[in-house]
């Protein structure tokens, strides 16, 4: 009922009804909890993945992997391509008669030869693509930074590169000890008295986090050992740079190479305070040149990992081979490792009993963390990649010891040490660089496993040096195996039956050495594998034909 004078009805009503309306509702909302209850959720399906017994899985993952990472790397070109044009637009609102810097002109060169490396990767071996990127970074930069692992600096620097360097120029080669918190305080403040008899030497630790859209990363509670947020070196590295564009008087590139996970990109990132390289445990994720301007004057480029020569000893090789490019063995990769590494200081850290060779080292260490395969036999090979993982990441403690006497390389001479030093304020570095060690909080000597460095790694700068034939070989390899296969009557039942014991048998074969559990746990599943032939053999002689009376 309205009332006279106001236009709107009354919304109020009877108690009554209020709680009958009230009630109506709350019987709906049963009804329809009722129903979604009896047609249960559908809870969305679970990738069951690659199973073991399927063949070729590792090269199924590492086909999945690369191809989720040129999906990341496309989204990340796209995201820099909308940034750019966002730029151009508000300077050209702002100063429509403006030209573009020097620093713009190189990035837009860059990024035109990126489009045309994009278009024929599909085609070219991309250890070709790494070695041109390689050499265009090379060519455009003023400085050069070479990172080093801290934990084993005279592994990670690459002759050849260094020997192309002197060759360019007037190029500065500046040296930056990467993961230094990773090595004692005495281990390390002796290698940079070492190296800064050679070159310029900075102490570096990149930080963990990096601010992405105006937004710090979360980083999990449980982190891993000897990470941090903090980075030091940076404010170091950046007057270094500085005052050698002060010198030079005018716009400068900076470039960054290394060996694959020495953390190339996180120290650009560290330096930019972004996020702007993609960064992972997995080796090798940098696959293109990436051009990242840290101010008006100084311009970063991100360059691919040098690629390892095969000449190269196994332990270099193990260390230094990007599984993404490289067909890698984890067993014999990780055995080449194991026999560089203090045995004693191994089996402290890794709290497994004393081992006599590499594969009773990963039986041990399979049962520690529990790694088995179906039958409950230690997974050996899933060990193998564990340590390979642990030593090549950036969380196991290891250092190597410096040679006692220094000796000029036989690329470098008095003239171009001399050389290398000009422009720089080696006094301040000095300074910056005693403050960071201060600063940094190293590992104990107790918890770190002592490594043998195995000298100076070799690398591949022309294409022409690149061997195209391994390829070849092993894919020819892969289909004779499989053709064998399909041929071979008896293979099927022989494989099944060796499945539960290839890992024990490939390492048998790959390793000299054999232990005494690994014998008799051999002996047992032969004995197996005899009886259930032999009650085979008497099932198939009855003939059921005959009477048997």
């Amino acid at each position: 009922m309205k009332r006279p004078k106001l236009k709107k009805a009354s919304k109020r009503m009877t108690c009554h009804k209020r709680y009958k309306i009230q009630k109506k509702v709350r019987e709906h909302h049963r009804k329809l909890r009722k129903e979604a209850k009896k047609r249960g959720r559908k809870k969305p399906r679970k990738d069951p993945g690659v199973p073991n017994s399927a063949p070729f899985k590792e090269a199924l993952l590492r086909e999945a992997e690369l191809r989720k990472q040129r999906l990341e790397e496309l989204k990340q070109q796209q995201k820099l391509d909308r940034q750019k044009e966002q730029e151009k637009k508000r300077k050209l609102e702002t100063n429509p008669g403006v030209e573009p810097s020097s620093g713009e002109a190189v990035k837009e060169e860059f990024e035109q030869g990126k489009a045309k490396n994009k278009a024929k990767s599909g085609k070219q071996n991309p250890k070709k693509l790494y070695c041109e990127e390689l050499k265009k970074v090379i060519e455009a930069s003023d400085v050069v930074l070479e990172v080093l692992d801290a934990r084993d600096p005279l592994g990670c620097r690459c002759p050849q590169v260094e020997e192309a360097i002197v060759k360019g120029g007037q190029k500065r080669l500046v040296l930056v000890l990467n993961k230094s918190d990773l090595v004692p305080k005495e281990n390390l403040e002796s290698w940079l008295n070492y190296l800064e008899k050679e070159l310029p030497t900075v102490v570096f630790r990149a930080s963990t986090t990096w601010k992405d859209k105006g937004k710090l990363i979360k980083v999990k509670k449980k982190a891993a050992p000897f990470k941090s947020e903090v980075c030091f070196g940076k404010d170091g590295l950046m007057k270094l740079l500085r005052g050698f564009q002060e010198t030079c008087g005018k716009a400068i590139c900076v470039g960054v190479i290394g060996f694959p996970n020495v953390g190339k990109s996180s120290i650009i990132n560290s330096l930019k305070q972004e996020r702007t390289c993609s960064v992972g445990v997995s080796m090798g994720l940098t696959r293109n040149m990436q051009v990242v301007p840290l101010d008006k004057q100084i311009t970063i480029i991100d360059s691919p990992s040098i690629i390892v020569s095969p000449l190269n000893s196994a332990t270099a090789l193990a260390m230094r081979s990007p599984a993404s490019i490289e067909v890698v063995k984890p067993v014999e990769a990780a055995s080449a490792i194991l026999s560089q590494a203090d045995a004693r200081q191994v089996v402290l850290k890794f709290t497994v009993p004393e081992y006599k060779n590499p594969l009773e080292f990963f039986t041990s260490l399979a049962q520690r963390r529990g790694l088995h395969q179906k039958g409950g036999s230690p997974n050996v090979e899933g060990a193998a990649k564990l340590l390979w993982s642990e030593w090549t990441g950036a969380t196991l403690g290891y250092y190597c010891q410096p040679p006692t006497s220094w000796t000029c390389s036989s690329h470098f001479n008095e003239s171009v040490v001399a050389d290398m030093k000009l422009g720089f304020n080696m006094e301040e570095l000095e300074k910056n660089n005693a403050h960071s060690m201060q600063a940094i909080r190293g590992s104990r000597l107790a918890s770190s496993v002592l490594f043998q460095s195995s000298g100076l790694t070799n690398g591949i700068i022309e294409e022409a040096d690149i061997p195209e034939e391994l390829t070849k070989r092993k894919e020819r390899q892969q289909e004779e195996n499989v053709d064998s296969d399909q041929e071979s009557v008896g293979g099927e039942e022989a494989d099944e039956k060796s499945s539960d014991m290839s890992p024990v048998e490939e390492t048998w074969q790959a390793l000299p050495e054999e232990s005494q559990a690994g014998e008799q746990f051999g002996s047992q599943e032969a004995r197996s594998f005899v009886l259930d032939k032999t009650t085979k053999e008497e099932d198939d002689a009855y003939d059921f034909s005959t009477d048997y009376v």
